[in-house]
């Protein structure tokens, strides 16, 4: 009996071993892959007040969320696109200042009940800014934005946009 329980202890560690393994590797990915999409929201004062008056009380606002994106190269632009579910293109401003493109905007909290109480609250609120760093230099005076389905997509043309030659030796 006693060294059947042995063999249930070593065998119940062996697979905890190799969940929090899995779970370590997990977050891992997650947080290298996930970084740059990780996103700060600030408040505003107003918003705040706003739920505080129709609901009472105010909301656990989160100050967190994934912005997730790509960024695609061809030989004659770089496209980036970036979603930002809840919001109209209206709230969004794109920048590019160098080597860098700019994402600010807001995303507003609007509470169409005030005789709800909240039991989860995941999504962020507030106003924020995402830097992303450009691969080469854009022509920032050609480049284009649309807007569909919570996806904003910036078309940059590059500038010098050839494909490279070879050059011979002589």
């Amino acid at each position: 009996m006693m060294e059947s329980l042995k063999h249930a202890k070593t065998n119940i560690s062996r697979g905890l071993s190799r969940t929090w393994d899995h779970i370590s590797e997990g977050w891992r990915e997650l947080a290298h892959h996930s970084s740059d999409a990780l996103t700060h929201f600030v408040h505003r004062k107003d918003e705040v007040e706003k739920a505080r008056e129709t609901a009472g009380t105010v909301p656990a606002f989160r100050n967190w969320s994934l912005l997730a994106g790509e960024m695609e190269e061809t030989d004659k632009e770089i496209l980036v696109r970036i979603e930002v579910p809840g919001m109209e293109k209206e709230d969004c401003q794109i920048t590019i200042d160098g080597n860098m493109l700019y994402l600010r905007g807001e995303k507003r909290f609007e509470r169409t009940r005030n005789d709800s109480t909240y039991h989860v609250m995941e999504r962020a609120y507030g106003v924020f800014q995402r830097a992303i760093p450009l691969p080469n230099n854009v022509d920032a005076d050609h480049a284009e934005a649309d807007y569909k389905n919570g996806v904003l997509t910036v078309h940059l043309p590059k500038l010098g946009g050839e494909k490279g030659r070879l050059i011979p030796i002589s």
